[in-house]
């Protein structure tokens, strides 16, 4: 009988034992999580840039000399006409004064050349001692004075161009953006001397990352804010986009005509851009919160105490790389899982990291 008893007992101990270890609760598991919130506009922005001129011009003279006068100064308004710099005339002066003494002895030349074969013709036409030869000569003496007349004119015109070229001066309402040379200076013909832009039509010009571009809407209005008063604001259109990317910044130049702009969007100020489009209300997730079986999406949830997770079933609106927009099945303020999600079990204990992972 005390036989039976010893292997009786073992057994009740051992079962014992392994209703112990079926009861064990699940070990805590930690959970990376991101909190979904409410969407219902798409923003693409915001990115910072300057308002810039659309037209800007780089001056120069059309001769070259030493300058002697500088009239304006960068940030003056000037108007069509206005003297910006002028050049030594001397130069030009004393050859207008040569080309004028030029086109007088021609004009003289002409006078007599023209006398002289009106003389031969009434001679050779009364059959005097004035051969044919000599007639032609006459008209070729004066064909050849009538020529000098025209290149001395032309002379004349170019002497008095010159002279004026020694001035140089606003060819537009606009304003002074730079200079490039000082009084003193010697400068060859057509060297930069001042930038002068129009500040009536301008734009928002800003840097924009290439792997972005593409997302880039084109025929929408942009939201175009001044940072310092970003109350003041302006639409805006893309004009322009840069074919190829910086090489240090990997971002592509993007200029947008301004719409209109209030007075405030002054050249050089800095400017916040952005692009806000309603959307149907959704909730952007990551794509790796997804767990998708058999066509229907799914999510993991931690519960408001943060100590338990849940799965729940959601609808997705659409999609872009990394990330997806959840239609329905979620609220605003919810914990969701982004990692791990196809480890998880239903009501499975959980940690949140701030609460000690």
């Amino acid at each position: 009988m005390s036989r039976l008893v010893l292997p009786i007992a073992v057994l009740v101990v051992l079962s014992g034992c392994k209703e112990q270890k079926a009861e064990a609760p699940p070990p805590v598991r930690p959970v990376l999580t991101t909190t979904v919130a409410l969407e219902e506009a798409r923003i693409f922005g915001p990115f910072a840039g300057t308002v810039q001129p659309r037209y800007e011009s780089q001056l120069g003279f059309r001769i070259g000399g030493r300058i002697v006068a500088r009239d304006a100064f960068v940030g003056d308004q000037v108007a069509k006409g206005t003297r910006l710099a002028a050049l030594d005339p001397t130069v030009q002066q004393f050859a207008l004064v040569r080309a004028r003494a030029d086109l007088a002895d021609a004009q003289a030349q002409v006078k007599n050349a023209s006398a002289a074969e009106g003389r031969q013709r009434i001679l050779f036409e009364n059959n005097s001692a004035v051969t044919q030869a000599q007639l032609d000569g006459a008209v070729a003496n004066r064909d050849t004075a009538d020529a000098r007349l025209a290149q001395a004119k032309a002379a004349l015109q170019k002497a008095t161009d010159e002279l004026g070229y020694a001035t140089l001066t606003a060819g537009f309402d606009g304003v002074v953006t730079a200079w490039s040379a000082e009084v003193g200076q010697v400068v060859p013909p057509g060297q930069v001397v001042v930038t002068m832009a129009r500040p009536d039509v301008r734009e928002a010009v800003v840097d924009i990352p290439d792997d972005l571009i593409d997302e880039l809407p084109k025929d929408i209005e942009f939201t175009v804010r001044l940072q310092e008063v970003p109350e003041v604001t302006a639409w805006a259109r893309v004009r322009e986009i840069g074919p190829l990317a910086e090489a240090s910044t990997r971002t592509r130049r993007v200029r947008m005509s301004l719409i209109d702009p209030p007075d405030g969007f002054r050249l050089g100020n800095t400017v916040t851009v952005a692009f806000e489009r309603p959307v149907s209300p959704r909730f952007p997730v990551p794509s790796t919160a997804l767990v998708e079986d058999d066509g229907h999406a799914a999510v993991w949830v931690v519960a408001p105490d943060g100590r338990t997770i849940n799965r729940r079933e959601v609808t997705i609106l659409e999609r872009e790389e990394g990330r997806a927009f959840v239609g329905t099945g979620l609220k605003a303020g919810e914990k969701v899982a982004v990692a791990g999600v196809h480890g998880f079990a239903e009501g499975q204990a959980v940690r949140l990291p701030e609460t000690g992972l």
